[in-house]
């Protein structure tokens, strides 16, 4: 019997207190996750394994990193003690070529787990964290997103976590949305996402001074690519989270999906 094809979703991830914080953003997670179908196994392109060559993780048992600094203890005790998946490791490399490189010295880290403790709690789903290549354009990490595509027909739910608008040194912490840059540069991929114009999200400098400001990095962008290049055009499109907040960060998230939740 052929196996229903999974979604592929991108989220907004945001502060790493937004994995132990009762708000609107963890509360949206939640409630995916109850409209979501059990996936056989996630593959996860996280912000936070950033660096140099592309990576995969194939330990049956990948380590729970805590890749941040200056939190309450409170968040250095969250447990989310997902197995791994020695063989969508290897199933992920195959379908990306020979470069990518198996590596278990990092893990899982906050970009995933902050997230999935949400969307699924019981953490009982085989878990794969994929890295992502400072060295690669937009385009490459597009391309490898296609070639990702395939796993969504072995029950494999593709999961990118970072930020579209990420610039940690804009960040004020008495502002409830965005600044008005952030704000536009949001809504010009919002407005990619919903044209289906993936070249507008890959060229995101197209859209000016707001591109500059709203990407400083790759890190947190980059893994919007790889959930538009794996997403496909009879994808239904779920927008959620759709916000800014402390001025410099964007937490809208997508679902694409046969039928979107």
């Amino acid at each position: 019997m052929k196996k229903k094809r999974m979604p592929v979703l991108f989220v907004g991830h945001g502060s790493p207190m937004n994995a132990i914080e009762d708000n609107a953003y963890s509360r949206a997670w939640s409630a995916l996750g109850e409209s979501l179908e059990r996936p056989e196994a996630i593959l996860s392109v996280s912000a936070h394994w950033f660096g140099r060559g592309t990576r995969v993780n194939d330990s049956p048992t990948p380590a729970m990193i805590y890749d941040m600094y200056g939190f309450p203890e409170e968040l250095y005790r969250v447990q989310y003690p997902a197995p791994g998946s020695p063989e969508l490791a290897h199933k992920a490399r195959a379908l990306l070529g020979d470069f990518v490189t198996v590596d278990n010295g990092w893990g899982i880290d906050h970009g995933t787990w902050s997230v999935l403790r949400r969307v699924f709690p019981k953490a009982d789903i085989p878990l794969v964290q994929l890295s992502i290549n400072a060295a690669l354009t937009p385009a490459e990490h597009y391309a490898l997103g296609e070639r990702l595509r395939p796993v969504r027909d072995e029950g494999v739910l593709l999961l990118g976590s970072g930020n579209i608008v990420h610039n940690l040194s804009r960040v004020d912490w008495r502002m409830a949305g965005g600044q008005p840059w952030a704000e536009e540069f949001d809504q010009y991929i919002l407005g990619a996402v919903q044209r289906r114009s993936h070249e507008d999200a890959i060229f995101y400098e197209r859209a000016g001074e707001a591109a500059l400001l709203a990407v400083p990095s790759m890190d947190h962008y980059a893994p919007l690519l790889y959930v538009l290049g794996a997403s496909d055009e009879e994808d239904a499109i779920r927008v959620f989270n759709d916000d800014c907040t402390l001025g410099s960060v964007s937490m809208t998230s997508y679902l694409f999906s046969r039928q979107a939740g």
